[in-house]
């Protein structure tokens, strides 16, 4: 066998090690339903939904008594939205972050 064979063929074994080691993992791994995934696509959605709901209330209460040139309203609506999407990104990044150290303890 020449080295260039030599090499195809231990890239071969590496890349079927490689996805029976996933498989393994898989298998081992606690089994999650679909209402699971939804549940936690509702919670991100929630955690951005109730931060805009608060400013945009805060909003129309300065408007009815603090009238201005412009709108407290969109501008509650808008930090709402800014600080619920700060709160999304920064859970889905900490959850990233746990399942990324999981998967590099099980190896």
């Amino acid at each position: 066998m020449n080295p260039t064979e030599k090499q195809g063929a231990d890239s071969f074994t590496r890349k079927v090690g490689e996805k029976e080691r996933l498989k393994l993992k898989a298998q081992r791994g606690k089994k999650q339903s679909v209402w699971f995934g939804l549940g936690m696509f509702g919670l991100v959605g929630w955690s951005i939904v109730i931060p805009t709901l608060i400013g945009t209330a805060v909003g129309v209460w300065l408007d009815d008594s603090y009238p201005q040139t412009f709108s407290w309203t969109l501008t509650g609506l808008v930090c709402g939205l800014f600080l619920g999407c700060m709160l999304a990104w920064s859970w889905v990044s900490k959850e990233r972050k746990e399942i990324n150290e999981k998967e590099d303890k099980d190896e």
